[in-house]
């Protein structure tokens, strides 16, 4: 089963919620994504036999933010630090929170202690800060490593053909703990793009590599969830679909 249930019951909300608002359609919206997860994942056998549905939380209120996790969602996505350091401490502490934007080295202070996994590290200068502040505050750090699947200039990631090397040498640092992989393929690509990473996520994991486990494929998001699925992506990143058109959050 998908792993975020529809809640049966009602849930205490976070006391800065407006009860007033009318945040229904989330439900909704949900309730569409967690079918449509289930049915890729009956359709298609290479899709993997759990999927976690990520809410991307950029520029969403967090009254919004804590209604969907009311409903069931347990992990949030974030992409901003200063967004995320300006709404953090109204969010409903339930859900685990991964940072999944592209990130600074001199910003990583700011996220160490108050998210559970790093999605976007894409060289070994920023898993060296990581691990740094990760011993500092004697804990260690999951991360993803972030691919740039379709060699775009606009985005982060590293090149698909160095990623082998990224992996291992980040596999030395003590504090960092490799969980997977992460991408955006590129709008409107074809599949062999999605196969293309899924087989490269394969080829690490039956590497061995001390300290690197590969058991999360992030891949898939709004448009193409479904897609990503099918080409074994076991963690969908999904916002417009579930909370409609971004606004601007004035954090």
């Amino acid at each position: 089963m998908t792993r975020v249930l529809i809640a049966k019951g009602k849930k205490k909300m976070n006391p800065l919620d407006n009860s007033s608002l009318n945040f229904q359609y989330i439900l909704e919206n949900y309730k569409e994504i967690c079918y449509n997860v289930e049915n890729a994942k009956a359709k298609y056998a290479k899709s993997s036999a759990d999927v976690q549905i990520m809410a991307v939380t950029k520029t969403v209120e967090p009254q919004k933010i804590n209604f969907a996790i009311s409903q069931g969602i347990r992990l949030l996505g974030e992409n901003r630090v200063q967004e995320f350091m300006s709404k953090k401490d109204q969010y409903d502490k339930s859900a685990q929170v991964h940072f999944i934007g592209h990130l600074q080295t001199n910003k990583v202070k700011y996220i160490i202690n108050d998210v559970s996994l790093i999605q976007s590290v894409d060289s070994l200068k920023l898993a060296g800060e990581i691990n740094r502040l990760a011993l500092k505050n004697n804990k260690v750090m999951d991360v993803l490593v972030e691919v740039n699947v379709g060699d775009e200039i606009s985005k982060s990631g590293v090149a698909f053909d160095e990623c082998v090397k990224l992996v291992e040498g980040i596999s030395e640092l003590e504090n960092v703990h490799v969980r997977g992989l992460m991408a955006i393929p590129p709008i409107g690509c074809g599949e062999d793009v999605f196969e293309k990473m899924h087989e490269l996520y394969l080829k690490l994991g039956e590497m061995s590599i001390d300290s690197v486990d590969m058991d999360i494929l992030s891949m898939g998001m709004s448009g193409d969830y479904e897609l990503a699925i099918k080409h074994g992506s076991n963690l969908v990143r999904i916002g417009t679909k579930l909370f409609g058109a971004r606004k601007y959050f004035g954090g």
